[in-house]
């Protein structure tokens, strides 16, 4: 039962409509608990009644009074499910949106430990179950244990406590078998619910990368791990449902025990004539009533079990602090970027992935960064961007220490183009203006020509109100990247990031985005990262990196005329280049 206590912030917070509606449940209790008294005294109004009365229908009252309470039950009962209900259908998207949120709030290194498809089982099947027990979990709690108050009150007071006794005899056996059946449906629910995680991660990787699972014949090898999880996942429910089946025999041999004994024990005292045929009628009905606690005992078992087992997996990302600091308060005065002796590793890495950085990049300046595969490019960028936070060295911007701003501000200081390009299911317009939703169709189309992609849109059916599907599924890869860049464009911020964002388009569309950006860029910064040279050519300083370390530093001709890595590599990709124009005149 420490789920409620856990969730006692919700209780008290909508006390008002709890009480209303466990107020509405006791009043269907109360009137519950008449029904059997009534059918028990008409019961012997009918034995007693003089065979030549002229009163055709004795008791009559009292099948009126019962037609009564049941209008009255039924309208109670459907106040009382609108009410608790609805009550716990808040609390689901409440904590589904202290989810979302704390999610946004996380940093990379949150999801380098955690997968999609396990936050997205804990976001919807843990909190189902959360959202459950506080619905139907306050119902059976609440409800069931009023009855059986009034249940045992009308026994021991109403009709004989004698015989109230000796049905009880069975409980206690119940009770604990209650407690094991509990401990066990807690257990097997918490294994099912990371089962269902291993099957949503399976599930989720598998059509985000159903194109390379086909292109590798890799459909049959997939299935089969699937159905694997998937057999275990069903294994795991089989065994929660195998220990949930254990409540019904359990409360239906006690009640039939319970029932054996009433009927005995009350023929004995009717026979003694301590008891009436009526009375004894009422109170095997009350015993009746009592099956309902029964099960509601065991239905609120089972689900704070379900609960409390969910709710541990959720409260422990809720409670995980975040791995970004966002306690800043400053505001950047300009996009100045200065970094000094920046040094960063990877968590669980020895080797550093940047070591000793120093930088100065005013605003208003190009900057370009290359270097080979794993050199720490894109590490560098995600730093500036508060993605990581630095073991060593200071980062500045706008003249302020970067752990100094808002988290907010730093990030909205950077207009960010991965390599890997990211459309959401919306149309080609709407991604586009995806920061600036405000945006005119003129300004959209603005930034699509600077981005060298306004003519691909046009060849669309739709034009820019053309959607792209899932992640972008309709376009290229050229297509997808220029799109972004254009998102990027559209921003407007101090400081536009190419991470290798034109590596999917050709050399002539490569030129003629640069030129583009080049006279239209104004006093936004820019930084370049590419394994093209020619994309960096152009820019302010070029800063070679190899295994995190700067190698090079210079503008384009003072690094060409040294003999060092920019060089050779400018060479090589001229000897690349010119033999590739050669191939294509001699296919011509």
């Amino acid at each position: 039962m420490a789920l409620f206590f856990q969730l006692g912030w919700f209780f008290r917070e909508h006390w008002r409509t709890y009480s209303l509606a466990l107020l509405m449940l006791a009043g269907v209790a109360v009137l519950n608990m008449s029904v059997p008294w009534l059918i028990g005294r008409a019961i012997d109004a009918l034995l007693q009644a003089p065979a030549d009365t002229d009163n055709t229908t004795p008791g009559a009252h009292y099948l009126l009074a019962l037609c009564g309470l049941g209008l009255a039950v039924y309208l109670l009962r459907m106040g009382w499910r609108l009410i608790l209900f609805g009550t716990s259908y808040r609390l689901g998207n409440l904590l589904r949106a202290r989810f979302y949120q704390r999610l946004t709030r996380q940093g990379q290194a949150f999801y380098n430990v955690h997968n999609t498809g396990d936050l997205m089982a804990r976001a919807t099947n843990d909190i189902d179950a959360i959202e459950l027990a506080a619905g139907e979990g306050v119902l059976s709690g609440f409800d069931g244990l009023l009855t059986l108050l009034l249940v045992l009150l009308m026994m021991f007071v109403v009709i004989d406590w004698r015989l109230a006794l000796v049905a009880l005899i069975p409980f206690p056996f119940m009770a604990l078998a209650f407690y094991r059946i509990s401990s066990a449906v807690h257990r097997h629910f918490q294994q099912a619910l990371e089962q269902f995680s291993r099957l949503n991660d399976r599930t989720q990787e598998a059509l985000a990368g159903i194109r390379l699972v086909k292109a590798m014949g890799r459909e049959r090898v997939e299935t089969s791990a699937f159905c694997t999880i998937a057999e275990e996942a069903a294994a795991s429910n089989f065994k929660v449902a195998r220990s949930e089946a254990l409540f019904e025999p359990v409360i239906f041999l006690c009640m039939a025990a319970a029932l054996a004994l009433s009927v005995g024990f009350g023929a004995w005292l009717i026979v003694q004539q301590a008891l009436t045929v009526g009375a004894l009628a009422s109170f095997i009905m009350y015993l009746g009533q009592l099956i309902w606690p029964m099960f509601a005992f065991g239905w609120l078992l089972n689900i704070v079990e379900r609960g409390s087992a969910a709710f541990k997996r959720v409260d422990s990302l809720l409670q995980r602090p975040d791995s970004i600091d966002a306690s800043g308060t400053s505001q950047p005065a300009g996009a100045d970027i200065r970094l000094r002796g920046l040094t960063f590793s990877y968590p669980d890495s020895p080797t550093p992935a940047l070591g000793q950085i120093d930088l100065n990049l005013p605003q208003g300046r190009v900057l370009g960064i290359v270097g080979p595969t794993g050199a720490g490019k894109s590490t560098l960028i995600q730093l500036l961007m508060r993605y990581w936070d630095a073991q060593q060295g200071a980062i500045e911007l706008g003249g302020v220490g970067i752990r100094e701003l808002q988290l907010a501000a730093v990030r909205g200081t950077f207009a960010y183009v991965p390599q890997d390009a990211f459309l959401f299911s919306i149309s080609i317009a709407q991604n586009i203006a995806l920061a600036r939703p405000d945006a005119c169709r003129a300004d959209i189309e603005a930034a699509a020509r600077i981005a060298a992609v306004h003519e691909d849109i046009m060849g669309f059916e739709h034009g820019y109100d053309t959607p792209v599907g899932e992640r972008g599924v309709t376009l290229s890869g050229g297509q997808r990247q220029r799109l972004a860049i254009a998102r990027a464009l559209l921003t407007q911020a101090p400081v536009l990031v190419l991470d290798d964002a034109l590596s999917a388009v050709d050399v002539h569309t490569e030129r003629h985005i640069l030129g583009h950006l080049r006279r239209n860029i104004g006093a936004q910064s820019c930084i370049i990262i590419s394994h093209r040279l020619s994309a960096v050519q152009h820019a302010d300083e070029i800063m070679v990196l190899s295994h995190g370390l700067v190698l090079e530093r210079g503008n384009h001709a003072a690094l060409q005329a040294a003999d060092g890595w920019y060089s050779r590599m400018q060479a090589y990709q001229q000897l690349e280049a010119s033999l590739e124009a050669r191939d294509q005149e001699l296919t011509l």
